[in-house]
């Protein structure tokens, strides 16, 4: 069963509070997604840590519930 867009959100919403995300159905099937995340917690990160931080805010959903989900992430 696919992960609707809006519990993405309230993941990585309630694990990065300040965040502001944008999120993409790539193929229309609630299967592939594009994120786009903006928190001041990514400060002084490394590309790889703040994705790590995205990843897990969703709780193991990736690979399972969430099959795709390409991240970008950014500072304000």
């Amino acid at each position: 069963m696919p992960m609707p867009a809006n519990e993405i959100e309230a993941l990585i919403r309630q694990a990065l509070p300040d965040a502001v995300v944008t999120i993409e159905d790539l193929a229309g099937d609630g299967d592939h997604y594009a994120c786009q995340v903006v928190s001041a917690a990514f400060a002084g990160r490394s590309r790889i840590q703040q994705h790590r931080m995205v990843y897990d805010a969703l709780g193991g959903q990736m690979g399972g519930v969430l099959h795709a989900l390409a991240v970008r992430t950014s500072t304000p």
